[in-house]
């Protein structure tokens, strides 16, 4: 049961409920972040961009994702998560791996395991070693690099709320929100209304 009520969204702004109802289905998580009006727009926006246009390999930013919020105890981000991991080539041993707090396990290759070693020092130390980092750029751009960071902390975020606010996790949405926003920005590059 969340620890404070949801925001009634029938009194949200009309860009708030524009934005919530771009979702395949409502989340809890952003009705409850309607509570912070302002930050609904860029938030779902940048979570957009995260999912949708980053150059990093969908499959290892759902491992490193899955690996930040594990390391945050993001319940909600991991039960909605799990699910795209699968539809982008996460194995259950990889999955299992993460859950049982392995990073190294002999389910990922060199590059996953350098962007998961990578992606433990940024959330647990804040600043990822010297060695962590030349190894994470052996397998990945300056790019990519700076797209992991940038996702990582984002998820972090979010775990933040859900698990503070206790957001009930609703069943997960799995690969309909990411394929949606892969079809928005297709639109978009085409010149096609989304």
């Amino acid at each position: 049961m969340a620890r404070i009520p949801y925001p009634d969204l029938d009194k949200a702004s009309g860009e708030v409920r524009e934005m919530l109802a771009r979702l395949p289905r409502p989340a809890n998580v952003f009705k409850m972040m309607a509570h912070a009006e302002t930050c609904v727009k860029p938030v779902m926006k940048l979570g957009g961009t995260l999912l949708g246009k980053l150059q990093l390999d969908p499959k290892v930013r759902e491992l490193c994702l899955l690996r930040a919020v594990k390391l945050e105890g993001g319940e909600y981000e991991w039960d909605q998560h799990v699910p795209i991991a699968r539809d982008f080539g996460c194995s259950e041993a990889q999955i299992a791996a993460l859950e049982d707090d392995d990073d190294t396990a002999s389910c990922f290759d060199a590059r996953e395991q350098a962007a998961l070693q990578f992606t433990r020092e940024v959330v647990l130390d804040v600043r990822a070693s010297e060695e962590t980092l030349a190894q994470a750029r052996r397998h990945l751009s300056n790019r990519e690099i700076v797209e992991l960071i940038l996702m990582a902390g984002f998820y972090i975020t979010l775990a933040r709320l859900t698990e503070t606010l206790g957001v009930e996790t609703e069943p997960p949405m799995a690969s309909a929100l990411v394929r949606d926003i892969e079809r928005r920005v297709a639109a978009k590059k085409k010149g096609m209304p989304s």
